[in-house]
């Protein structure tokens, strides 16, 4: 599986590991561009804080539920947290892939937090 086969996925298995080695692997909205792989995500989530600790990732293909094809191709990566900048440029990025979805999701949020985005963008190389 290429960056390009996984930017064009619909969801991919982002898979974050806790400080004892345990794999915790979350289904998310993902988009190549550039050679890396991008995610958008909750400031608070604990992918966050597990990549803020252990940049190490694994990352496949799957479906809404984070279900893995059986046999599906897992490419290992290096996940780092990017500044605001970096988090308007990915959403720009998941606004033309997800379209009316992500305007769907972001909009009545951020309407809701009274304007604040509580978000954050990783960039994963592999």
């Amino acid at each position: 599986m290429t960056m390009e086969e996984l930017g064009r996925a619909r969801y991919v298995s982002l898979t974050t590991f806790r400080k004892d080695g345990t794999p915790v692997a979350t289904p998310v909205w993902a988009v190549a561009d550039g050679g890396e792989l991008y995610v958008w995500t909750r400031s608070d989530s604990w992918k966050v804080k597990r990549i803020a600790r252990d940049g190490r990732v694994t990352v496949t293909a799957c479906d809404v539920r984070g279900r893995v094809e059986e046999g599906a191709p897992v490419l290992e990566g290096r996940a780092r947290l990017l500044d605001e900048a970096g988090l308007r440029r990915v959403r720009a990025l998941m606004s033309r892939k997800y379209t009316w979805q992500f305007w769907a999701v972001d909009v009545p949020a951020t309407l809701w937090r009274r304007g604040k985005r509580p978000h954050t963008a990783i960039a994963v190389k592999l």
